[in-house]
């Protein structure tokens, strides 16, 4: 680490308030409120490798959620999407699969689905777009399977308009591509299209949803889909070491995070709506503008050092941490950072919290 992100952590540490995160709970807080959980959800059973107990219960729940026949539950997400494509493209007999570039899977995974499935992507988008039917049609014929990511979180949870979802949907079918729903932040989006998650997943073949970004549980995913796909996830998540001897830890946490954050979905990306127009208002530019979740990135005129040299200041001062790290964009002297609105921002006027970005900022 550099002398600055030292500086920046130390000052994170010591404040006392936050704006963007909850507050840190330990080890044994947290598993003391799993044990509460316990009894207040009936738990009485473990799971013995998946099967049976909370894991079973929360897999119900989240197929019902999302109108399917069946879920799967995965420890990790990567592992669960990386499972759903080898199903679709061992059925298709192709493994070529359309992807955005942008996309958790080509940025973030160190080329796992490459060496360990040799998919082989094709980019349905570039850059901070979403994808359309067109983008579809215009690959080749023979694809394994597409996957659209909603939101695209590297273009700022960006989401395509309704008719352009369903549009990709129909192209999608009409070209006997199974399309795969990348929504590691599909809790989040609901409020953007004001529709039942289950219309939602309707377009899709699979979808993937993770249960600790906004629903705040330790670990862990989910991919649904009809019952036969789910019999193929499980025996890859037991390929792919998946199959713990004990999940419901975990099954338990997501069952939590389902009861007590799902339902706030809608007050974040209020919230996160008017902090964007503050900051638009104090000459930052925010995208997408308005924003589509509760997500959204926020690009200053300075270069990432003076920003987060300013923030590390501002913590110290005030002990209240505004915003996260800002690094330098793709344009020289513009820096960029994310901005998720959660619990934690709610205790805070979206102007107070905007005066200080722009001192942060430096408008």
């Amino acid at each position: 680490m550099t002398e600055l992100e030292d500086r920046l952590r130390a000052a994170s540490l010591s404040c006392t308030r936050s704006a963007i995160r909850s507050p840190r709970v330990s080890p044994a807080d947290t598993f003391a409120a799993l044990a509460a959980a316990c009894a207040e959800l009936g738990v009485d059973e473990w799971d013995v490798y998946g099967d049976d107990g909370v894991v079973a219960r929360l897999e119900e729940q989240v197929a019902e959620l999302l109108g399917k026949p069946a879920a799967v539950f995965f420890v990790s997400g990567v592992m669960g999407q990386q499972a759903a494509l080898r199903v679709w493209c061992e059925r298709r007999g192709s493994r070529r699969v359309a992807i955005p570039d942008r996309s958790h899977l080509l940025v973030h995974e160190e080329d796992g689905p490459r060496l360990l499935h040799d998919f082989r992507f094709e980019h349905l988008t570039v850059g901070r777009r979403t994808a359309t039917a067109a983008d579809l049609r215009a690959l080749p014929v023979g694809l394994g399977a597409a996957l659209v990511e909603l939101p695209l979180r590297d273009a700022g949870c960006r989401l395509p308009s309704w008719a352009e979802l369903t549009e990709l949907s129909g192209a999608a079918r009409e070209l006997g591509v199974p399309l795969h729903v990348d929504g590691a932040r599909l809790w989040e989006s609901q409020p953007f299209y004001d529709r039942p998650l289950a219309e939602i997943a309707a377009l899709a073949d699979s979808v993937y949803v993770s249960f600790y970004k906004g629903l705040d549980a330790p670990a862990g995913a989910a991919v649904a889909g009809a019952a036969d796909l789910a019999a193929e996830l499980r025996a890859w998540r037991r390929r792919m070491g998946g199959t713990l001897y004990r999940m419901t830890p975990y099954a338990l946490g997501a069952l939590v995070g389902l009861r007590d954050q799902l339902s706030r979905m809608g007050e974040y990306a209020a919230w996160a709506a008017a902090f964007a127009a503050e900051l638009s208002a104090a000459g930052l530019r925010v995208t997408p503008d308005p924003p589509h979740t509760n997500t959204f990135l926020v690009f200053a005129q300075a270069d990432a050092e003076t920003v987060n040299t300013r923030l590390a200041a501002f913590m110290e001062r005030e002990l209240v941490v505004p915003a996260g790290s800002w690094w330098d964009s793709d344009v020289p002297g513009t820096a960029v950072t994310e901005m998720a609105a959660q619990a934690a921002s709610l205790a805070f006027e979206p102007a107070q919290v905007a005066a200080w970005w722009r001192e942060i900022a430096g408008t």
